[in-house]
Parts: C-alpha cells; structure tokens; sequence
C-alpha cells in the first residue's frame, strides 16, 4: 500500500479530542446531537439518501484516490473492511493495524472492528453501529459510518469564534457570503438550493473563475452546474451532488450540503496557507534578483572600467617623440582634452562603483546571503590598483610632454642659432678660396708683393678671427646631435663641409705665404699707413660683425630674473659704444691720413687699400647697421621683459588661488574625519547633514574650475615652476577627487546605516547607543579598530568570550584578516545579535506547502502558485530531484532554498 504518511498533515487527538477539539465546539456527540440522527429514523427519505450516497461516495474516492484506488458502490465496497481501513490511513495520516486478508465473515468483520475501534479511539461515540452491519451491507449503517467520519475528520476542526464545528463552518459561510447579493445562508439546505452561495464562495477567493454578476437566481440549475464544475476544474473538488437532485428536492439532506461545503472550506484553507507560503517565497525570490541585477551591474560597470583603464594606459604611456613643437603641442592639448572631458566621468563612475558593491555588501548581508565576490580582476582593488597605475601613467606622461616640448624649443633654438652663424661665416669665406688659388704674385712688382704679403697677413688675422666662429659652429652641431636633432643629418653635412672649407682655407693659406715670403726678398716698399688701417680695421669689422650677430641673436628665457640678466648684459654693451665709436674714427683717420700723404706727394694710389678689403664705406654701413640693431634689441628685450612679468603674475596669480583651495580641500577632508565617527541626531538628520555638506563641497567646484583655467593660461605660457606654492594642480585634482569619493562614501556609509536599521528593526537610541560604545573604544577616532579594543567594546556590551567564541566573531566581522574592524562591519554584526530574519528553513517549509507536504515540487505548481517572473526564475535555478519518490519532472526546492543563503545543505 502506497504509504500516504509522510504526504498529508497528521491530525494528533487524544482519547478524550472530541471534547477538546479545536474551538471547544464539544465532543462528538454533540455533534451527533445537532444533527437529525440517522439512527432515530426509521427509514431515510429516498431523496436524500441518494444524495447522500453520492456526496459520501465522491468524499471517500476523493482521499482514496491519492492512494491509487476508488469506491463504485458505497454499500458494497466497505464490507471486508480493506478500503474502509485504507480510507482512514489517508485522511488520518496514520498508521492502523495490519489488515487480514481471508475472505471469510470473520475476516471481514475483525477488519471493520478494527477500523471502528481506530474511530472510537479519536473519540467517535459510535451510537447502533456494529462491524456486522457494514459487513451486511446495510445502507443505513455504512452511511451514517461514514458520516461519522466526515464529522470528525472533515468538519470537527472548523471553528470560528469559538463555535461549534457546524455553527463554525455556518459563520465561515455567512461571512464570505456576506457581500453578495441574493445570497442568504442561514442553514445547510434550503440556503443552497438557487446555487449563487456556491458561486459566491469560489468568487470571494478566486474572482477570475466566476463571473458573479452574471447569474441568475432563476436559474437554479446553470448556477449550481457552473460552481460544481469550476470547484472540480479548478479547484480539486469532485463534484458530490447533481443539480437537477438539489433542484427537484423539496429540503436537500443537510449532511450532503455540509460534506461538499466542507470540502471547499479546506480548499479554501489549503489555498490561503499556499499563499502565504508563496509570499514568502516571492519576498526571498525578489531580494535575491534585486541583489543578482546589482552584482551584474557592478560586473559590467567594472568591466567597463577597466576595459577603459586597459585602454587609456598604452596611450599615456606611448613616448614616442614627434619631431616638431607643433607636433607635441598638439599631444600636450589631447592630454588636456583627456583630462577636462574624458577622466571626470570616469571618476564618477569610480566612486559610482564603489558605493553600488558597499550598497550589495549591505543588502546581502541585512537578507543572510554570502558576500558578493566579483569576478577575477573585478575587485574594488584591481580597479584601484589599476586607477592608481592610470594616475602613474598620466603624471610621467605630463611631465614627459613638458621636458619634450623644452627640449625641442632648445634644439630650434640651437638649429637657428646654427644657420645664422653658418650663413655669417659662408658668406665670409665666400671667393676665399679662388683668392688664396691666385698666381699674381708671379707678375707683380716689389711694391706689389709687399702690398700682397701685408694683404696676406692681414687675411690670416681675419682667419684667425674667424676661427671661434667655426669652433662655435662645430659645438652647436655636436650638441644637436647629442639632443637627437630631427634634421640632424644636414646640420652635420653643412658643418662638415664648413670645417673641410676651413682645413682647406687653412692649407691654402700657409700655401701663399710661403709663396709671397719666396719673392719677400725682392719687396721693399709698403704702404704702413695702409698696412696699420688694415690691421685695425679688420678686428673692428670683426667686432661690428660678432655685435651684430650678438644684437640678432635669439634667446629664450623663463623667469623674470633671466631677462633681467639680459637687459643688464645689453645695457653694459651700450656702455662700450663710445669706446668703439672712437675706435671707427681713429680708424678712419688713417684711411684719411694716407690719401693726404698721397695727395701731398703727388703719389698716384692704384685704387682701394691694398692690404684689405673693409674699406670705410663698409665700417661706416656696418656701424650703421649697429645703431639700427640696438634700439630693436632694446625693444625686443622690454617685450620679452613684458611677457615674464605677465608670466609672473600668472604665477602669483595661480599660487594665491592653490593656497586657499588646497587648505581648503585638507580642512574639508579633516571635518568629514571628524564627521563620519561624530554622533548627532537621527542617522537621517546625520544623512541630511552630510549631503548639505556634500552640496556645500559641490558649490565651491567653481573655484576649482577657477583654478583649471588659471592653470591652462600657465601651461600656454609655457611656465613650468612656480616659487610661490607648494601645489600644483595635479595635487589639487587629486586632493578634490579624493574629497568627492570620501563625502560620497560618508554618505554611502549611513544610508547602509539606515538600510541595516531599517531592515533589522534597529531603534534610534540603538544605533546611538552602538555609535557611543564604538566612538568611546575607537581610541585614534579613525572610524576603526583593532581586535583588542574591539574585545573590550564586545565585553562592554554584555559579550562573556572565549578565544574560540572571539575568533568566530571577528571572522564576521573581519573576513579580509586586515586587523580592523569599521562602524559599518560591527553594526551588521550587532543587528544579527539582535534581530530575526528569513532563514533557509522557512523557505524550504513554505516551498513544502506550495507541494503539498511533498519532498519535491513540479513545475505546473510553480506556475500556478508563484508570480510568471518568479516562477521560471525558480525552474530555470532548481535541480532535478533524485530522491526515491521522485517523478519525472520533479525539482528539488531544498537545495535551491539553501543555495539562496550559501549553505551547502541543511
């Protein structure tokens, strides 16, 4: 036989339950009492025996039938006793005495006593009915047997105020029934006969199975056909009556009328108890897809940032120099655009992430689920970890764009200041060759020869006054080299062919003195007045030209003092104009002292100074040419003077803002110390509190933005000290982030506060009463604490602990081992100590009654008894069960239900 023990609710009465049954209604013959006793009729009316011949049979086969059998003929299928005996087991949910299996009299009858007896033993007065009896088959025996039954298995229970069982399950009746028009039930007969009370009590708890508006009193026989095949569709109530016998019958027979309608009263119970246990169910099912949103948020939100990070790192640390100043400029503005546009969203969404997963921790911890652990590389660490290497990055970028740009305004500096003295000294060199090359001296006559070896001389002075030019040139090439020079290649070709010019220059030279001091010999005559104007004209003509040079030479400066230095160098070489000026006309008095003598002595000169080429013309252009330069280099140097001290008010302008809004920023960080351990108000005053605060902080975001383009006009100045602060703005930005996450986190940190208190059940005073305790054991006041105060916090608050016990305790509250224990981490374990929550136990009890006391659940009950969301979210989660009762389709609910709280079994 099909063991029904363990499937349905056991019903636990001692000898004397029927006189303390449920309610205090009275014993069971109390109930016999109210009834019209079978037993003091002398026949039963034809009608309601047949009525209830169908009530009582379709009430056995209704609990037989979940033991794999059925009745066909009430008289007959009871007499060996067998199915009266099973039919008890089922709806007792008890286990009776092993039944004999002879088919003699005997047999039968000692099978019936032994299921009378189990009857007497619930405390059933069996008044006239004997096992002999039901053996025989006598009609009115068997049916008021299995009335008896009813009375005490079906109905004896029902209660309400304190009534008795029929009384009771009249008052439920009335009252569901109450609303509904046309419907007045007063007893268990005529009240039914129209069908609408029937109707009315499958509308009050299942509204969507029957339109109640549109029936018809009138129409007694539709009414009652519509409720019977509803309840037996939908309801699990096999129909006991036909509505042509209710109808066509004068008084239907009260005791049928009380077994249907006691039948939807226990569906009716069954149904609430499912809907309550599926409530519960739908809470635990909601949290846990409310926290798996928020873990894949958190995982796609990581991801997105590190993906990011990933991203943005390469780019920042991509060195590769470009070859101009515009190049690079244009690098240093996409990092400025990088860090204006693209960061400050990215730090948002930092701070963003951190307070989701703190956000997760809390509900997780306030619902007894395991700690969220993100996926490999997810954690809030990593993304630390990997915003800290961003920032690495991003600084030796900055600093490297900067020293790049430094460097290759030096090199342009260098590579104009190169073509400028090569072009002087190629223009000078220019013929030189060709004249050194030149044979006259072979023609020419004593005086002649004179005139070319003074000539000669005065052109290995001029060389050897061009010789630091060379060297100066040669030095600029070597040090553009040494700077990695873009166009380095044909500096060095320029510079080797003007050294190869100069050896060669050199080589000619000493080749034509040799030549000249040869034919010296034969050469008396020379001009000393033209050979003394020679001497001293060309170092003059040198001096003009390295002044000129100097007078055009560019020059870059970075601070105030540096072209000062350079306004007091120029002034000094304006001091020596007066010195030079005379130099020119001593100079050109010999020129004049000479063609006197000439003219004197009627001595015809062959044309222009035979001993050099700088004739007074070119002194007097060449001195002009030096007044000219002088005032432009004066105007060139008050300009730059201009712009240093507009340099220099950008610094003290930058500086004066940087130290109000650093201070600024480190009070702000110290007060939110302070804050976040103080104990003010409610924690909503505190949380209003804190983000009038956060607001406040917010409002001086202008002056930050003050400071940004303050600092901008500096970096497109390109000022890269300043002497007036300590702070730059790369610590500025990370001294208003770190401001932003920390008030943010503050915030954070309460709100989980309130969810904690709000979801433990946690009073005002006793969170005041935890944040005084915490602050007085909170020695350094830095919102933590190490395990030995914490100890003396727990004694403080009542804890007697043992090492074992303690180490238990700050495995919860410390379960990263750092050694310290937050506000935050001992509230959660407080509200455990205190509070009750939802635990895997009552989860699995509430799934037993949606399967009906059941070790498993189907999908089809899911479905019918769970919202659509919340039912395949438990199917698509839920194993198959492998126990030995399972069916096909079968699904465990206790291993889900312990997975919910991250138990690995019960």
């Amino acid at each position: 036989m099909v063991d029904y023990h363990a499937a349905n609710q056991s019903y636990q009465y001692g000898p004397n339950s029927g006189s303390n049954g449920a309610g205090g209604g009275g014993s069971m013959g109390d109930y016999m009492a109210q009834e019209d006793d079978w037993d003091r009729d002398l026949l039963l009316d034809p009608a309601w025996e047949k009525q209830q011949r169908k009530t009582f049979t379709a009430w056995c086969n209704s609990h037989l039938r979940k033991a794999g059998t059925q009745i066909e003929n009430i008289d007959e299928d009871f007499r060996d006793g067998l199915k009266l005996m099973l039919l008890l087991e089922v709806i007792s949910g008890e286990r009776l005495p092993k039944p004999e299996r002879g088919k003699m009299r005997v047999h039968k009858i000692n099978n019936v006593n032994k299921a009378l007896d189990f009857i007497a033993s619930k405390g059933v007065k069996l008044v006239s009915i004997g096992a002999e009896e039901i053996v025989d088959g006598n009609a009115k025996m068997t049916l008021g047997m299995i009335w008896t039954i009813i009375l005490r298995f079906a109905i004896q229970d029902i209660s309400v105020e304190e009534t008795s069982a029929k009384e009771g399950l009249l008052l439920w009746c009335q009252r569901k029934t109450a609303p509904y028009k046309n419907v007045n039930v007063q007893n268990f007969h005529i009240s039914w006969k129209d069908g609408l009370a029937f109707n009315a009590l499958i509308h009050r708890h299942r509204p969507e199975l029957i339109e109640y508006d549109k029936l018809r009193k009138d129409d007694p026989v539709t009414n009652l056909n519509n409720a019977f095949e509803v309840a037996e569709k939908y309801l699990d109530i096999p129909k006991m009556l036909d509505a042509e016998d209710i109808v066509n019958t004068a008084r239907p027979d009260e005791k049928a009328i009380m077994t249907y309608v006691s039948s939807f009263y226990h569906a009716f119970s069954g149904a609430q108890k499912a809907e309550t246990a599926a409530n519960r169910i739908c809470k635990v099912l909601a949290v846990n897809q409310e926290n798996e949103h928020l873990m894949e948020d958190y995982e796609r939100l990581a991801s997105d940032l590190l993906e990011w990070i990933r991203r943005t790192i390469p780019w920042l640390e991509d060195r590769v120099p470009q070859k101009t100043i515009q190049e690079m400029q244009q690098k240093l503005e996409d990092f400025r655009d990088y860090r204006r546009v693209h960061k400050p969203p990215k730090v948002q969404e930092k701070c963003q992430l951190e307070i989701n997963f703190n956000t997760l921790q809390t509900k997780l911890r306030l619902s007894n689920r395991p700690a969220f652990m993100p996926s490999e590389g997810k954690m809030v660490s990593d993304i630390n970890n990997g915003w800290q290497h961003l920032e690495q990055a991003e600084k030796g970028y900055e600093e490297w764009l900067l020293n790049e740009i430094r460097r290759l305004e030096r090199l342009d500096h260098l590579a104009e200041k190169f073509r400028q003295k090569a072009s002087i000294h190629e223009a000078w060199t220019d013929g030189k060759e060709a004249m050194l090359k030149h044979r006259d001296y072979e023609t020419a006559t004593l005086s002649d020869i004179k005139a070319l070896i003074r000539k000669h001389e005065a052109f290995e002075s001029d060389l050897a006054a061009h010789q630091d030019r060379v060297e100066q040139i040669a030095a600029i090439a070597q040090e553009l080299n040494e700077l990695d020079y873009y166009d380095s290649h044909n500096v060095n070709t320029r510079c080797q062919k003007i050294c190869d010019q100069w050896d060669a220059l050199g080589s000619l030279t000493h080749s034509r003195r040799e030549a000249l001091e040869k034919t010296e010999k034969q050469l008396e005559t020379i001009d000393q007045l033209h050979l003394e104007y020679a001497k001293r004209a060309a170092p003059f003509n040198n001096w003009m030209e390295s002044a000129m040079e100097d007078l055009q030479d560019m020059f870059i400066v970075h601070t105030i003092e540096e072209i000062e230095g350079l306004i007091s160098a120029h002034d000094q070489f304006k001091s020596t104009l007066p010195d030079a000026d005379r130099e020119r006309e001593a100079i050109l008095a010999i020129h004049k002292e000479a063609q006197r003598i000439a003219e004197s002595n009627h001595i015809k000169l062959s044309g222009s100074n035979p001993y050099t080429t700088v004739t007074p013309q070119i002194i007097n252009s060449k001195w002009e040419k030096v007044q000219q330069l002088v005032p432009k280099r004066d105007h060139a140097l008050l300009e730059e003077q201009s712009k240093q001290q507009s340099n220099e008010h950008l610094r003290r302008q930058f500086a004066s803002q940087a130290n109000i809004v650093g201070p600024w920023i480190q009070t702000k960080m110290e007060e939110i110390g302070r804050i976040s351990i103080e104990m003010n108000g409610t924690l909503e005053d505190q949380l209003s509190h804190l983000k009038q605060y956060e607001r406040s902080i917010v409002d001086y975001k202008p002056n930050l933005d003050l400071l940004e383009q303050q600092h901008q006009l500096i970096q497109e100045a390109l000022i890269f000290d300043n002497k007036h602060t300590n702070y730059t703005m790369e610590h500025i930005r990370v001294g208003w982030e770190q401001l932003l996450t920390t008030i943010a986190r503050t915030i954070n940190e309460v709100e989980n506060q309130i969810l904690t208190r709000d979801a433990k059940g946690i009073s005002q005073e006793q969170m005041q009463e935890f944040r005084a305790s915490f602050n007085h054991f909170d020695k350094k006041q830095t919102g933590s604490m190490d395990s030995d105060d914490f100890r003396a916090l727990l004694i403080s608050t009542g804890y007697s602990l043992g090492d074992a016990e303690f180490n238990r305790i700050m495995s919860v509250v410390d379960p990263n081992h750092s050694g310290l224990v937050t506000f935050q981490a001992f509230i959660d374990f407080m509200s455990r100590e205190t509070t009750d929550t939802d635990t895997a136990d009552q989860v699995i009890a509430s799934f037993k009654v949606l399967a009906g006391d059941k070790n498993f659940i189907t999908a089809e009950e899911l479905r019918r008894e769970l919202p659509p969301d919340q039912a395949e979210y438990c199917i698509a989660r839920m194993a198959p069960y492998q126990g030995p009762d399972a069916v096909p389709g079968a699904l465990d609910y206790k291993s889900f239900s312990t997975a919910l709280y991250g138990e690995s079994d019960l």
